[in-house]
Order: C-alpha cells, then sequence, then structure tokens
C-alpha cells in the first residue's frame, strides 16, 4: 500500500512515503526534505544468530556520488570503502535507536539509509536517523521507538530547525538531536562558547520541534505498519540466579571499595570463576554451560552493576571512593617529545593521552571530495586506541567507529579555537594515543590536544577542557557523576561528554540507555559539568599558562607576503618554470593564492629570506627617486632602456647619462652593460624616467647651469633638447654624408 505523507517543521516540509520503493525490505520508508531524497530500510533475520551474546545491529549509511550528478573520481568509477563522514552518520543512527529494541533480541539486524538526491542545501543524516525509525516502526521488527532526529541552529538568536548548509555557515549552534515523544535521547554537535542555559534551550527547542515528525511516523504505522512479530527472551532459571547472586554478592561489594581497576577486575574474575565452579558441582556442567552466557550477563547487570549503583545512590560513594562532583587526580606533561612540533600527557585518574601536534603547509591539506564538491580541510584531529590501553591483546588494523567517533569530537571542540588562515597559515593534525583507559579517554584527547596546540606555538583563541558526565537512575532517586569510570559508563545510564572553554559549551555528545532525559536534568548535568571543566581547565593551564610564543625548531616557518594578483604570473612563470627555480634554488614550499597572498614555508630561516628576497625582486615595483642597478636593454640615438627591475625597463635619456654633453649614446654605454640609475618619475601610463648623471660626482671644474626661471622659455639648457643629431633634419656635421646620396638618392633632398 502506497502512502505518502508530509509535515511543515518551521520553515521546512518534510515527507515520508512507503508502498513504492524497496517493497522486499521489512520497513522502507523514502525520506525528502527539498530536493534531497534517502531511501532508508530494515531487515531483521527470523532466527538468533547461534553462540552470541550481543545484539547484531549494523547501520550504514550510503552516499551515491550519482545523488549530486557526479561520478566518482579515482581509478575505479564506483563507490568504495565508506568516508568518514558517512560512519559518522552511520553511528549518528545507531546510538539512539539500539537502546530501543527489547533486552536479549539477538537477530541479525541491518538498517541501511541511501542517499538518492543530494540538493547541497538540506543535510541528509537527519533524513536518514528519522527515516531509520520510522522504517523500524512500520516493520515488523521488535521495537519500542518511534524517535524524530532533528538539526538544530541558531542564527542572530533565533533557533532553527534542521538549517540548511547556508543557515549553519552563520549559526553558532550545529547539534543534531534525537527526541522521544516524552524526551531527548540523543545529541551531537557543535558549538560556538555557548552557555550551558542557551543549550539546555537549544535542546528543548529540538524536542518541541521532533512532535509533529512522531506524529507524522505514528500516522504512517497506523496506515501501513506491521504487527510486530512476537518475541520473548529467554529466562535464566530463576533458581541459577539467585543461587549465583547468593555465592557472589559479599565479594562482589568487596571489590567495589577497590580503586585499582586491574586489581579490580582480577577480583571480579575470580568471584565469577569461584562461583561458576561451586554452581556446576551442585547443578552440573551441562545446565551451568548452557546459560553460560546468561549467567555471565546477569553476574555483571544485576549483580555487579545494581550493586555499584545503589552504593551510589544510597552511600553517595562511588567505586574509587569519590563522591559525585569529585574528578580524578589529574597530572600534565607538555614538550615530552624532543622531535615533534609540539606534545603533551594527560592523565586523568587511569586514563592516559599522549598528544601530538604537527604543522604543515597547505600542500598537506586534506581534500575531500563528497557530495557537496571538493572542499579541503586544514584541521584533523585523529584519535587511536590500541588494545594495550586496556590490558588487551587484539589485532591492531584501521581506525573502527568508534575511533573516528572519538576524534570527530575531539576536533569538533577544538576547531572554534583554531585561528584564522590569514593569521596561522599552518595545516594543523593532531593524533592522540591513548594509553590507559579507565573511562572518558576521548575527553582526554580534548585535553591534550589543546595543550599540545599551546606546546606548538599555535595561538588558539582559547584554551578547551572535557569532562564526561554519568547518570544513575531508579524511578526518583538520581544521581549526576562527574568525570565517570569504564564501569560507571558502562553500567550506568547515561555518557554526557561535555567540551567547552570558560566562556561556554563547544562540543556535545550526550547517548543515554533509558527512555530519555528530562530537562532538569539535563541542566543540571550541564552545569555540574561546567564545574568540573573550570577545575580541569585550572589544572591545564599550571602545566602551560599559554601558547609558546616560539614554534619548535623543527617546524616549517611560513612567511605570507602579498602581491598583486596580477604578478602572480612573474612568481609561477611560464609552465611553472620560475616557481620551480625558486624552489630547487632554496628548498622551500611555495604557495601561491588566487588573490595575491603567498606563503614561503621551510624549517631553515635563511632559506625563507632567500625565497622571499627572489619573489621581492620578481614582483617589486619602481618607486620615483629610488637607485636601481640593472642591465642596458637597447640602445636607441635617444638613450637607453634600462632594466631596473625584473621586467621592466626605463628609458635613460641621453641627456641623463653625464653631466657633459654626449653626442652618441654608443660612446658611453652598450647593450649588456650593468648601469646604476635614478628614478626621476613614473608618468600614469607606467613609463619611466631614469637618470645616471644624478648618481655621478660633478666633473672638475663643471659648472652646471643654473635652473631657468619658472615660466621662462628662453634658450635652451644644456641637455634640453640639445643640438640635433645626425638624423635629426638638423645641419650634418663636418665630414658626414649628405641625406639622399648614394646610389639610390640620386642627390635629391627635401
Amino acid at each position: 500500500m502506497f502512502v505518502r505523507e508530509s509535515v511543515r517543521v518551521g520553515n521546512v516540509e518534510l515527507t515520508i512515503e512507503t508502498g513504492r520503493l524497496a517493497k522486499q525490505a521489512h520497513g522502507a520508508v523514502l525520506m525528502t526534505m527539498g530536493e534531497t531524497v534517502v531511501l532508508v530500510t530494515a531487515v531483521s533475520s527470523p532466527d538468533e544468530r547461534p553462540g552470541i551474546d550481543f545484539f547484531p545491529l549494523t547501520c550504514d549509511y550510503i552516499e551515491k556520488t550519482f545523488a549530486a550528478g557526479k561520478i566518482p573520481g579515482g581509478f575505479f568509477k564506483r563507490e568504495g570503502r565508506p568516508r568518514d563522514y558517512e560512519v559518522l552518520t552511520a553511528r549518528l543512527m545507531d546510538r539512539p535507536l539500539r537502546p530501543l529494541f527489547p533486552d536479549g533480541y539477538k537477530c541479525e539486524t541491518q538498517l541501511i539509509a541511501t542517499v538518492l538526491s543530494a540538493d547541497r542545501a538540506h543535510p541528509s543524516d537527519v533524513l536518514a536517523l528519522t527515516g531509520a525509525s520510522a522504517a523500524l516502526h512500520i516493520s515488523d521488527i521488535p521495537w519500542e521507538g518511534p524517535v524524530a532526529g532533528v538539526r538544530v541552529g541558531r542564527i542572530e538568536g533565533e533557533f532553527v530547525a534542521f538549517p540548511t548548509y547556508e543557515q549553519l555557515e552563520k549559526s553558532d549552534i550545529d547539534i543534531v538531536v534525537a527526541c522521544s515523544k516524552d524526551a531527548v535521547v540523543m545529541v551531537e554537535g557543535e558549538c560556538k562558547e555557548v552557555t550551558e542555559h542557551d543549550m539546555v534551550e537549544a535542546l528543548m527547542f529540538a524536542h518541541a520541534s521532533a512532535q509533529p515528525v512522531l506524529e507524522l511516523i505514528e500516522k504512517l504505522r497506523a496506515s501501513v505498519g506491521k504487527p510486530k512479530r512476537p518475541f520473548e527472551a529467554k529466562t535464566i532459571p530463576a533458581n541459577l540466579t539467585a543461587r549465583l547472586r547468593e555465592l557472589t554478592l559479599d565479594d562482589v561489594r568487596k571489590a567495589l571499595q577497590i580503586a585499582d581497576k586491574k586489581a579490580r577486575y582480577d577480583a571480579y574474575k575470580a568471584i565469577k570463576t569461584k562461583a561458576f565452579e561451586t554452581l556446576t558441582a551442585e547443578v552440573g556442567a551441562e545446565q551451568v554451560a548452557t546459560w553460560d552466557k546468561g549467567l555471565k550477563a546477569f553476574f555483571e547487570d544485576e549483580v555487579k552493576g545494581h550493586e555499584m549503583r545503589e552504593m551510589i545512590l544510597s552511600q553517595g560513594k562511588r567505586i574509587d571512593g569519590r563522591d559525585t562532583k569529585t574528578i580524578r587526580p589529574i597530572t600534565c606533561e607538555v614538550g615530552l617529545l624532543p622531535r615533534t612540533h609540539g606534545s603533551a600527557v594527560f592523565q586523568r585518574g587511569e586514563t592516559q593521552a599522549i598528544v601530538v601536534t604537527t604543522l604543515g603547509t597547505s600542500h598537506d591539506e586534506q581534500k575531500i571530495d563528497s557530495l557537496l564538491g571538493e572542499t579541503y580541510k586544514s584541521f584533523m584531529l585523529h584519535y587511536n586506541f590500541p588494545p594495550y590501553s586496556t590490558g588487551e591483546v587484539k589485532r591492531v588494523g584501521s581506525p573502527g567507529r568508534r575511533e573516528l567517533g572519538h576524534g570527530h569530537l575531539a576536533e569538533r571542540a577544538l576547531q572554534g579555537m583554531i585561528p584564522a588562515e590569514e593569521k596561522f597559515p599552518y595545516t594543523i593534525r593532531i593524533v592522540s594515543e591513548v594509553l590507559e583507559s579507565n573511562g572518558s579517554s576521548s575527553m582526554a584527547s580534548v585535553c591534550g590536544a589543546c595543550l599540545s596546540l599551546m606546546d606548538a606555538g599555535v595561538p588558539i583563541k582559547s584554551p578547551v577542557a572535557g569532562i564526561a558526565m554519568g547518570l544513575i537512575k531508579e524511578d526518583t532517586r538520581v544521581a549526576i557523576l562527574s568525570d565517570i569510570l569504564g564501569d560507571e559508563d558502562h553500567l550506568g545510564d547515561m555518557d554526557f561528554k561535555v567540551c567547552g572553554t570558560t566562556r561556554g559549551v563547544t562540543a556535545i555528545q550526550m547517548d543515554i540507555k533509558i527512555k530519555g532525559l528530562s530537562r532538569d536534568i539535563m541542566a543540571t548535568a550541564l552545569d555540574q559539568a561546567r564545574e568540573g571543566r573550570l577545575f580541569i581547565l585550572g589544572k591545564m593551564l599550571e602545566a602551560l599558562p599559554a601558547p609558546r610564543e616560539e614554534m619548535s625548531k623543527y617546524a616549517p616557518r611560513i612567511t605570507t607576503i602579498k602581491v598583486k594578483p596580477d604578478q602572480i604570473r612573474l612568481i609561477i612563470g611560464p609552465g611553472g618554470k620560475t616557481i620551480k627555480g625558486i624552489v630547487d634554488q632554496t628548498g622551500v614550499t611555495i604557495d601561491v593564492e588566487d588573490d595575491g597572498t603567498v606563503n614561503v614555508a621551510s624549517s631553515d630561516s635563511d632559506a625563507v629570506k632567500r625565497a622571499l628576497d627572489i619573489i621581492k625582486g620578481l614582483t617589486a615595483e619602481p618607486e620615483v627617486n629610488a637607485i636601481y642597478k640593472g642591465p642596458v636593454k637597447r640602445v636607441t640615438d635617444f638613450g637607453a632602456f634600462v632594466e631596473v627591475l625584473p621586467g621592466t625597463d626605463g628609458l635613460l635619456h641621453i641627456s641623463e647619462i653625464a653631466h657633459q654633453r654626449i653626442e652618441r649614446v654608443e660612446d658611453v654605454l652598450k647593450e649588456g652593460d650593468i648601469v646604476e640609475v635614478k628614478v626621476l618619475s613614473i608618468d600614469r601610463d607606467g613609463k619611466i624616467r631614469l637618470s645616471r648623471k644624478e648618481l655621478l660626482p660633478l666633473p672638475e671644474g663643471f659648472e652646471p647651469r643654473p635652473p631657468r626661471p619658472e615660466g621662462d622659455r628662453g634658450p635652451r639648457r644644456d641637455g634640453d633638447r640639445g643640438p640635433r643629431r645626425e638624423g635629426d633634419r638638423g645641419p650634418r656635421r663636418e665630414g658626414g654624408p649628405s641625406r639622399g646620396s648614394g646610389p639610390r638618392g640620386g642627390g635629391f633632398r627635401r
């Protein structure tokens, strides 16, 4: 059955249709906003995947280049591995949808969002998120939705739902919020130092804007929704869970008092091993093996998790003995690595990251080919999470989705604090290597990245820190936790990351495992996060109060000069010959922009100076009264043309060659002679008059004639328009040939 419904939110219209495309999928919708169209499908296997203890959900977001009327670049003319933006959008779909599947559901489920048309005005990521929710909701797949994704911007103080790319350029907020009917369930985005109060208002605006979309999805399900397939999670026999709790409860309570992560995890492992041995002896190996994964999950969630949560809610005490607001001990080191451009080690509790900043030129920018066209990225932050950081052995390969997501969040947190290209024309790459992990390694990366930028001498606008907040909620009892541990993240109800400066929030990410958060909880969490962030910033600034004034001697020095746009051709030369010659001669890197900006970069300051001297020589313009030395390019009867600057000649009139009268220019100057001259004047049309005699000493006994009075038209001064030379139609010099004489003259005179 074909159904097409639309709803207007703010100034945009969102359309959802189903029943025309991809009808064999369990749920399929076509999302349209403007001329951006996204097809989203949902499929779930009928049978559980055997031998797994997790929910196998896969979310994929695919941008087809034909959507923007493009053919893929490169050798293979088809889409290849997903780009970073596609992976990040897939994560955006996964995070709010996964918690809404029923506990124990283990059928393989796949959500695929395919961009079929892109108008370069309306972002497609929120359409993918909302479309995935709609496809699941109308399908027979068990799921407790719906949710809707809303992008929020703020332009001149006014919130805007679903802003266009053009509007986002003017916005100080860019966040994607996933909302249910009752609450906010996920947040991801960046801001320009927005206050916590304004952030709460933005989230509430998003929740209100999502309601018409949620109503549209419900209306769609009422029209074409399929009955949900029956699902009942397998229940472990009560006698086994009760006995497991009895065997482990007292020891778990003791283990929860161990602050050291490794020692605590070793204690958990010993408790579990001993309990399973006792259970096996009591009920038999076969029954324990049958429920092995379920019993282990019960131990993690219902024994460890319940006791940790109860300890926090009833006693206000956390695993490592802190209260809910205390930040773990922080240590910061800068300048650790001698040959890097900037480096820092940031440690908070048992989480440690070493972060390195590398400076490059525009040749190092990342070229991005997207549906919006080709763009260049000059600031990058890459996050790596090697297995040794948690004491594990795993295969080391290319970055996973989690690493891309954490790096993107940290990059967003710092992006707005990077100086403008005009002030600091460098490409910046930051790499965070997580060396130890026990909660919030992404926020340690933000703090370490800020310190490494300052150590590299990058004049950032303001220091940035990040903190991860947690939540424990049981009915009306609520505890908000600052600087969460790994256990508090895994067993808690929220992971709320907030980054910012002393003035406000620069990036935010929130994932929750419960059905939503109220306004009061979000406001309290943001205020508490601000307190923690300011404390962390204080510790960071104790290690390095401000960016270093001098960069590392190993970093390239970029010197910028401006030339006239029409002089660019002089620097480039025919076929790039001139600029290649400068690079070969000096070893520098030269970037020339269309507006006449020239960046010269090298770690060798002398090489930069030599290159700049050459460029200035190529583009310099003559000045009146300035003295130049150059070759004689051409000799005429009335003077010589002298090259005062590369490609620029001036006329040295015969009367300006010497103090005494010159009969023939060739008597004094020949082509190729190097002569020193002074610029007398430059006409409007660019003609240059030169003088040599003004630079020569007066001959002995020579008395120049006094200057002619103003208005005097008397006899010409020496050199003004002196006696006409041969060929000027004046009297011939003695012994000179008669004009018109010779074989063809016939004695004829004019």
